[in-house]
C-alpha cells in the first residue's frame, strides 16, 4: 500500500536523512567527496529544512510503501524561471526515492500527486532542473512530457558546478 502525506516541521530530521542518502545515491559520483559533503552539509541539515517550511509556497510530501518511508518530494508554487515565459508556474524542486524502493513506480505516483497539487493551485506548468548526466531522471521526465527549456549550472560547492537542463511541462 502506498500513502502520500504532507510533511511538516516535525518531519525535518526525516527529510534531512532521506535527502542525504538519496543525494549520495544519485549524485555522489558527480563531484569530489569533499564537494559533495560541502553541498550535503549546507543543504541537508535541520536548520535549513526548517527554514524552508517558513515559505508558504513550499510543500514537502512524504511517500510510504507498506508503512515504510520510501522518499519525499518538494514543490514550490509561484516560482518563475528566466528560461520560461509563462507566469503562475511551479518549481518541482525534489523527487527523492530511496534506492531500495526504486522500480516500484513510487516516483511516478509522487510526481503525479505534485502535478495535481500544482494544477489545484491554478499553476500553468511546472519546471525543474536535472543534471545532464542523470540519464535515469532525464528519461523519467521526458516520459512525463517535460521539454528542455534551458540550461543551469547547479552549484555543488565553491569550486564545482554540474550542468543541468531546465525542463518544463506546460499544462
Amino acid at each position: 500500500m502506498v500513502e502520500i502525506t504532507k510533511a511538516n516541521t516535525t518531519h525535518s530530521e526525516l527529510i534531512v536523512e532521506i535527502g542525504k542518502q538519496t543525494f549520495l545515491e544519485s549524485h555522489g559520483h558527480s563531484a569530489s567527496k569533499e564537494d559533495i559533503q560541502d553541498y550535503i552539509s549546507r543543504t541537508y541539515n535541520k536548520a535549513a529544512i526548517l527554514k524552508e517550511f517558513d515559505n508558504t509556497n513550499v510543500h514537502y510530501h512524504l511517500i510510504y510503501c507498506d508503512g515504510v518511508i520510501a522518499g519525499f518530494s518538494k514543490i514550490e508554487l509561484h516560482t518563475t524561471n528566466k528560461n520560461i515565459a509563462d507566469i503562475n508556474i511551479s518549481k518541482f524542486d525534489r523527487l527523492y526515492i530511496l534506492e531500495s524502493f526504486q522500480g516500484k513506480k513510487l516516483g511516478a505516483q509522487l510526481f503525479n500527486f505534485n502535478i495535481e497539487l500544482s494544477i489545484k493551485n491554478k499553476q500553468n506548468g511546472i519546471w525543474l532542473a536535472v543534471w545532464t548526466e542523470n540519464q535515469k531522471a532525464l528519461h523519467f521526465y521526458q516520459k512525463m512530457n517535460f521539454k528542455i527549456a534551458g540550461a543551469y549550472d547547479f552549484k555543488i560547492s565553491e569550486t564545482h558546478s554540474n550542468p543541468n537542463h531546465i525542463m518544463y511541462l506546460k499544462y
